[in-house]
Formats: structure tokens, C-alpha cells, sequence
């Protein structure tokens, strides 16, 4: 098991659809959210996702074939 920080943007199409529950279900990784700014119109996620390294390289691979913008992040200082 890994853990890879990651920040997801979400487009308006997609701020009201499930897609974190869709992830864990199809993929068997689980999102830990850090930070986060979801509104109307535009959204942001930064979360670690944890799970083994090939299963989160899939559901990266998927949540950008959905049209959400997957940033790898490095170490994130948290306040």
C-alpha cells in the first residue's frame, strides 16, 4: 500500500456527479481528503489517495479520461 498526494479539479459538469464513490468502488482506493473548495460552478480537491501503487495508476488514468484534472503533488506543508 501507497500514498500519493494528489489535487483533482473538477470542471461544472462534473461538481455534482459521485465520482470519488465511483473510484473507490471500481478501483479499491481510498480517497483521504485534506483540503478542499467545492462550488457551483468549479471545484478542488486535494486528497492522498491510498491503495496499492497499480490500483491508484488506474483510477489517476480514469479520473482524467472523466475530464478531471489529476496534479500529482509533492510533499504539502499543512496549517
Amino acid at each position: 500500500m501507497i500514498t500519493v498526494r494528489v489535487k483533482l479539479t473538477f470542471p461544472e459538469s462534473l461538481v455534482r456527479t459521485p465520482v470519488l464513490a465511483r473510484m473507490v468502488r471500481e478501483f479499491d482506493v481510498e480517497p483521504n481528503i485534506r483540503r478542499a473548495n467545492v462550488e457551483e460552478h468549479s471545484g478542488w480537491i486535494i486528497c492522498e489517495l491510498v491503495g496499492d501503487a497499480g490500483h491508484i495508476d488506474a483510477a489517476a488514468a480514469w479520473l482524467r479520461t472523466e475530464g478531471i484534472g489529476v496534479d500529482l503533488l509533492g510533499d504539502v506543508l499543512e496549517s
